[in-house]
Formats: C-alpha cells, structure tokens, sequence
C-alpha cells in the first residue's frame, strides 16, 4: 500500500513538472513571438508538451524528461505552480510588486537562516506550529484587503494541499516558498526599478531646457 502510494505521489510530482515544463516553454514563445496565442492553441501545444516531458522518449533516457528536471530543481510550492499555471489564462492579473517586495523579503530572511547562520530555524515552524500558520493567514488577509482575491486563493490552495499532504514534504515552507519564487520575485523588483529610472531619465531628457 505504501509503496501503491509512493508511485501515485511520483505520478503526480512529474505531473506537475511537465505541465510546468509546458507553461514555461509556452510563456517563452508568446514573448519571442510578441503576439497571444490563441486558447484552443495553448491547450493543444500544452498537452503536447506535458506528454513529451512527462513518458520517457527511448531516446538513451531511463526516466521522462520531467524527472531530469525535477532532479535540478527540486518540486516546485503550490505558490510558484499556480502563479506560473495562471499565466496561460486569457487575461492573467499582474503580481503587485508589494507581493513580489513581501516574497523577496521573506526569503533573503528565510534562506540564510535556515542554512544554518544564526541561532534560529524558521524552517522548523513549518512543521504544524500554529503561530506560523496564523502569520501565513493574517498574509493571505492582507492580500484580500489589498484586493488581491488571486493572493488569498494562492495561499489558500497551498494550505489545503498542505494540510492534506498533497506532496512529499510535510513542511509548510515547502508549498508557499521555493528558489525559483524567490529569485523571480528579486528579478521582478529589479525590472521595476530598472523600468522606472529608465522613464525618469526619459522624461527628464523630454522636459530639458533647450
């Protein structure tokens, strides 16, 4: 049963990897080609990645693609999954830059500390303490009373996945945060700062004298 169980939680990790393999490539093709593409497009070219990523190709590979990948990276939170996921929806929201600003925050205070500098392990809360859990929901009421209904829901969903085990981990940390959310939201910070210096200095160049 419990290796029955295993194969199912495999299943589905790879799963998530491969759709996530697709989005990735998908999102990359609409920026080269600087135009939408249509849903029924996204979804044929979706399935025909996910299974490319997803069954083993014979092609001198023992394990699908998904599993090289998934090696490398580790399994993605349910956070950066449905945050890259809604990219493929006709009219995605845009991520505020508080949120990018809270994640970015969070993890150059998160990351150090649980790679063992300091005295403290805020890993370790992830593991059922109530108090962490309830800073995580007064975060996702934040987001509601900012009017990010797409926060709350994020945070909602990796709680429930959490609480029903839904991956392999058992720790919290591991559903809402990740490397790769933390990196793109310090890269979002980024281009936002680059973007507004580049029009300051465009618009003081505009509104020169002579």
């Amino acid at each position: 049963m419990n290796i029955q169980m295993h194969s199912i939680s495999q299943a589905i990790a790879l799963g998530e990897v491969a759709i996530s393999c697709g989005v990735v490539i998908i999102w990359l093709l609409q920026k080269i080609s600087q135009k939408a593409f249509p849903s029924l497009a996204k979804v044929f070219l979706l399935l025909v990645l996910v299974n490319l990523f997803f069954w083993p190709l014979g092609l001198s590979l023992e394990l699908p693609l998904a599993a090289y990948v998934r090696g490398v990276i580790g399994d993605l939170s349910v956070v950066t999954m449905l945050l890259l996921w809604s990219t493929l929806l006709p009219k995605p929201s845009k991520t505020p830059m508080a949120f990018s600003f809270s994640i970015s925050l969070i993890a150059l205070g998160f990351y150090p500390f649980a790679l063992g500098v300091g005295m403290v392990d805020p890993y370790a809360w992830g593991y059922g303490s109530t108090t962490f859990l309830v800073a995580v929901l007064v975060f996702a009421v934040i987001c509601g009373l900012a009017n990010w209904v797409k926060g709350v829901w994020l945070i909602g969903l990796a709680i429930i996945a959490w609480s029903v085990h839904w991956h392999e981990s058992t720790n919290l940390w591991d559903y809402l945060l990740d490397p790769v959310l933390a990196i793109w939201a310090i890269v979002s910070l980024l281009e936002a700062f680059l973007q507004k210096r580049k029009q300051k200095a465009r618009s003081g160049y505009l509104f020169r004298p002579g």
